[in-house]
């Protein structure tokens, strides 16, 4: 494991068990308790969490340790050759793989988006493992409508001129859906999105992931994991909604609190797909919910 200290975390990087480089941000690595790990969506990566993770590991009463993971191809992971490797069994061994290496044997875990579909099959496959869920818009049924919006921005190809221009893009994208978010979100959203790279601008992550998104057939039905869902029923569960998200349905969630009478619900006031967990209702909402673990 290779290590870059920094004044929140410390950047590691391990490998997976087929030898591809994985990269990971530990925040607070020594506290006490129950860890937090940090699973990103589609294309996304571990800076996307990188406010919630600061505010979580640097509680004053009770601090955790958030480790947030690139999944490969996304941020500084190595990018795959065998782009079929781009699927969920796969990014599912290599969040084993990482509870390995950083020697965790338990976790409250966050999945936003894709990485809530991964949950499902960790859920299902090895319930041991976790400790609490915290789904952050994403359910066992996904909407058609919001796969396609998704498909459709990961399908353009701009390249920012500077950090101002990439927060404008953002904005220009997703605003209508995200009114809550400030000039300084917006900003951060780009740090996390973007990457310099042979002195451009351009999103972090390999290519091969939107093309497959973009390959689906959404005319079809889309596979459900209700049966999935169910091993959430004996761990507590929070899910996260943005209430302008297209792709997590109000009808979706209302069944998820049917078939899990326990579960916590939140809407992200002002959001769409996928929240920012530090932004207040949706922080307060999972600090509350860290605090029964």
């Amino acid at each position: 494991m290779t290590l870059d200290r920094d004044s929140a975390f410390e950047q590691c990087w391990f490998p997976a068990r087929d030898g591809l480089m994985l990269h990971a941000r530990d925040y607070r690595r020594d506290a006490p308790g129950i860890p937090v790990i940090c699973l990103p969506g589609l294309s996304r990566n571990a800076r996307d969490f990188h406010q919630f993770a600061s505010m979580i590991s640097a509680q004053k009463e009770k601090p955790r340790r958030v480790l947030a993971l690139d999944y490969r191809g996304r941020g500084r992971s190595d990018w795959d050759e065998n782009k079929a490797n781009y699927n969920l069994a796969v990014e599912c061994e290599d969040v084993l793989t990482a509870m390995q290496v950083f020697d965790i044997a338990r976790a409250i875990f966050i999945g936003t988006s894709r990485g809530g579909l991964i949950l499902h099959l960790l859920a299902a496959s090895r319930p041991e493992l976790l400790e609490a869920v915290i789904l952050n818009d994403i359910g066992p049924a996904i909407e058609a409508e919001g796969l396609r919006e998704i498909a459709t921005y990961l399908g353009r190809h701009s390249e920012p001129k500077d950090w101002n221009d990439a927060a404008s893009i953002l904005r220009a994208t997703h605003g209508s859906t995200f009114p809550a978010l400030t000039e300084t979100d917006w900003h951060d959203m780009a740090v996390a999105i973007y990457a310099e790279k042979d002195g451009r601008l351009t999103s972090d992550f390999d290519p091969a992931i939107a093309a497959q998104l973009r390959a689906l057939d959404l005319s079809q039905p889309l596979p459900e994991l209700w049966p999935q869902f169910d091993a959430f029923t004996a761990k507590p569960l929070l899910a996260i909604r943005g209430e302008h998200s297209r792709l997590l349905s109000e009808a979706t969630l209302r069944e998820m609190a049917r078939r899990h009478p326990a579960i916590r619900r939140c809407t992200a006031r002002g959001q769409g797909h996928a929240p920012l967990l530090h932004k207040p209702d949706a922080f307060a909402a999972i600090a509350d919910f860290l605090d029964t673990i």
